[in-house]
């Protein structure tokens, strides 16, 4: 009954994290953009750039491409810094782009008794970048990596130039209801199994997980799903720590984090896929409101949780208009 739930569920309770108020901050992103890159980065080349730093926390995996300013890409799950690959492509002509992976998630390496709560890999960020020396950045975050970036934000505002919002928790909704029978099966010891058998199905991957957060399953490649999914079922450690991260996700991290939000004085975007059925566009609309220094927020039709991952050039140019601001 769990994995049939689990099917039916649409898919979209994997995410882990898994209109506006004033009209003329909202616009639809139709707005022109720069062409793709002749040679995207795929499984293969992101593999090959990823390098470790020997934090207290582990060993965590990162890729880094650009120079210049540092620009800071945090992922969603059950994903990793894989998820944006295309922005980087778009961006690394511009700033210094590093993207980890959350402990928990990923290719990261961590002992077994270490914490994978939000503040902790908030508190793994301060470390890598330390190691990196990069002293500040600009974010870009998605789902529970939008969770890690406000509590970044808040306790580190010194070290955030601008911050970029996809969709993610708010603390009005996290984990929201539909994360909840995922949390569940982490409970139960089921979530890695049911993750693991996408390597083995990978129509199963799409028709579940990948119809619920792309507006088209059918360019979730194999290669992605195996680059996803491969270290998570990859040893009994990995598993515990997989189902220790969603476990993590409540109570709510956020509880409490308005008032600091409202006293930020970071340069903030919002873009929000518009048929998200996990964070609503009442979540772009909350954040938009609270952060003072909002430059609005931008609906991307069709969008769905990880839009960034099918139109990096929609992130590319955000970003862009966003980092002139400053």
């Amino acid at each position: 009954m769990r994995r049939r739930q689990f099917l039916m569920l649409t898919g979209a309770t994997f995410a882990a994290g898994v209109v506006s108020a004033c009209v003329s901050r909202v616009d639809t992103g139709r707005g022109a953009v720069g062409p793709a890159p002749s040679q995207p980065t795929d499984a293969e080349a992101f593999r090959a750039a990823r390098r470790f730093a020997d934090l207290p926390f582990g060993r965590i995996a990162y890729v880094e491409r650009g120079s210049g300013e540092a620009a800071l890409f945090l992922h969603g799950a059950p994903l990793n810094g894989f998820q944006w690959r295309g922005a980087m492509d778009r961006l690394s002509a511009y700033r210094r782009c590093v993207a980890p992976d959350f402990m928990g998630l990923g290719y990261s390496q961590v002992p077994e008794h270490q914490s994978l709560a939000a503040d902790a890999q908030a508190a793994m960020l301060v470390a890598l970048l330390d190691a990196l020396a990069i002293s500040k950045v600009d974010i870009v975050a998605s789902d529970s990596g939008g969770t890690v970036a406000q509590l970044f934000m808040v306790r580190h505002p010194e070290r955030v130039r601008t911050l970029l919002l996809t969709n993610c928790d708010t603390e009005p909704n996290s984990p929201p209801p539909k994360v909840m029978p995922v949390i569940e099966m982490a409970r139960a010891g089921t979530l890695a199994d049911a993750t693991a058998q996408w390597l083995t199905d990978k129509a199963l991957a799409r028709s579940t997980f990948g119809a619920a957060v792309f507006r088209d399953p059918s360019r979730f490649a194999d290669e992605t799903i195996e680059y996803y999914a491969r270290p998570l079922a990859s040893s009994p450690l990995r598993r515990a720590q997989y189902h220790a991260f969603h476990l993590a996700l409540e109570p709510n991290p956020l509880a409490g984090i308005e008032p600091e939000l409202k006293r930020s004085k970071v340069p903030v975007r919002i873009v929000w896929g518009a048929d998200d059925d996990i964070f609503s566009t009442a979540d772009a609309s909350y954040l938009d409101r609270t952060f003072p220094r909002s430059q609005g927020v931008r609906f991307v039709p069709g969008g769905k949780l990880f839009f960034p991952e099918e139109f990096p050039d929609v992130i590319a140019e955000e970003a862009r208009r966003l980092w002139r601001v400053v």
